[in-house]
């Protein structure tokens, strides 16, 4: 069996607050929709939900996905620039 390491890849991420839902809009993920302080997003795999507190990652080729506040930390640190 061969090992494999992922690729280092710069994301973009902005963490949903349940109101912030004019600058997820801004930042291109358009077709998501709120209901409550629930985020419906259209992904590759199918819609998926949001909550408070989880990151919305805009992926490598452009397609929005959420990610739980526990994996995000463990997979992804801050860029400083």
């Amino acid at each position: 069996m061969a090992r494999y390491r992922k690729k280092p890849v710069v994301i973009e991420a902005i963490q949903w607050n349940g109101d912030n839902w004019s600058e997820i809009d801004r930042w291109g993920c358009k077709s998501a929709q709120t209901q409550d302080d629930e985020l419906w997003i259209p992904t590759l795999e199918g819609i998926m939900k949001a909550n408070p507190g989880d990151y919305i990652i805009k992926g490598v080729q452009g397609e929005f996905y959420p990610c739980k506040p526990e994996i995000f930390k463990q997979t992804y640190e801050l860029v400083v620039e």
